[in-house]
């Protein structure tokens, strides 16, 4: 096992407060920050855009990133393409796929709005979408997903982690089950790179979109997206950087991942990103899994000994405890947390408000586990939350 207090050095705000909110956004390390402050101070130039120094420098420390970025994925650099964040690369899916009326999609209820309302708005172009539901403890079950599927079936969409419940999905039987039926599938991973090993290849999705700001511990407005079959899309953004020569009357793209990167991208983001990554990968991705989900395992534990308490989501759960305080708001209890014991959880419904109406709550309160937080601080919160009974007694 690593050492958590000789990480935490390079997270400075850990010492200001107990966060844990790090489904929201993890904190970023300081080599990130540095490698991020050295693009602006020492060779700052735009990407691909030139043959002086400071551009190629740029150029090169971009395309490192890249690779980096995608051998810890095991993914293929040619089709791994930067985005601003797992919206967008869901989004640029939905909106440069070749879809024809009468096409149909099958998504689920767990999803974040981001992998469930791009889907939604293609029934205005005659897409057929369904939704499957998930049982109590947020697991989706892969026959439900095989049952819904139809010859018009043209993907699955579904998330690894759920960022309501914690809940691991079997991305690996969906897949296979997506191959054998000639489906595509679009697997969400903003809660599971950076937390679980992972392996693109060795899984098999056409699509994975993460964020950078998550997991991966890299600044936000960064974003990765896998793109399996570059070729049968054609991106609904296009612009500078993306084309190999251009006439009056027609253009001709770059092949992937230029096509998809129109326009000047979050240079120092991404540098900062690949900085991230190789933090990551240092102090090993099975080490991070298991140390947030001992965590996430005695929050939850101790929590539900609580009688005020609340605690929803699977036995076996990534580094997600959501949880309610009967009679209170997950609102208050998030400010009372932050206020009296300098706490930082999330409260609300989570950008996924199908399933929390289906958990028939309003809200919850969230608390996320990453490789920097201890026993100690779990102990701080279940400490704080049974405080709360004096309020509801």
């Amino acid at each position: 096992m690593y050492d958590v207090d000789a990480v935490r050095e390079d997270f400075p705000v850990l010492k200001e407060v107990v966060y844990l909110d790090s489904t929201a956004t993890t904190q970023t390390p300081v080599p990130a920050v540095e490698a991020m402050v050295e693009y602006f101070y020492r060779y700052a130039g735009n990407h691909g855009r030139g043959a002086h120094r400071l551009a190629r420098e740029t150029t090169n420390r971009y395309e490192d990133a890249r690779e980096t970025v995608a051998h810890f994925l095991n993914a293929d650099p040619s089709k791994t393409v930067f985005t601003k964040n797992t919206t967008e690369g869901i989004n640029l899916i939905a909106n440069s796929y070749p879809w024809e009326a009468g096409d149909h999609i099958v998504t689920t209820m767990l999803e974040h709005h981001s992998n469930l309302l791009p889907w939604l708005r293609l029934q205005k172009k005659g897409i057929d979408v369904t939704v499957i539901k998930p049982d109590r403890e947020g697991i989706i079950d892969p026959r439900m997903i095989e049952n819904a599927l139809t010859d018009r079936t043209k993907l699955i969409a579904v998330t690894h982690i759920s960022n309501v419940f914690g809940s691991v999905q079997d991305v690996s039987r969906i897949t296979k089950l997506a191959r054998k039926n000639g489906v595509k599938i679009l697997i969400d991973g903003a809660q599971s790179a950076g937390h679980v090993p992972l392996n693109i290849k060795t899984l098999g999705c056409d699509f994975f979109a993460t964020a950078g700001h998550k997991g991966l511990l890299g600044p936000q407005g960064t974003g990765v997206l896998y793109i399996k079959d570059p070729e049968v899309m054609e991106s609904a953004s296009v612009g500078g950087g993306t084309v190999s020569d251009v006439t009056g009357h027609e253009y001709t793209l770059e092949p992937s991942p230029t096509c998809f990167e129109a326009g000047t991208p979050n240079i120092p983001g991404v540098i900062g990103l690949g900085k991230a990554v190789e933090y990551v990968k240092k102090i090993g991705i099975s080490e991070i899994e298991k140390h947030e989900a001992e965590l996430s395992r005695q929050a939850a534990k101790r929590l539900s000994e609580l009688d005020h308490v609340e605690v929803y989501g699977p036995e076996n759960r990534a580094g997600i405890v959501p949880f309610n305080v009967t009679g209170l708001h997950a609102h208050d209890v998030a400010l009372i947390l932050d206020q009296t014991r300098k706490i930082c959880v999330r409260s609300g419904h989570h950008c996924a408000i199908p399933v929390t109406r289906f958990l028939e709550v309003e809200s919850t309160v969230r608390a996320s586990f990453a490789l920097y937080n201890t026993e100690e601080e779990v102990d701080i919160l279940v400490k704080a939350v049974d405080a709360l009974k004096a309020l509801v007694s």
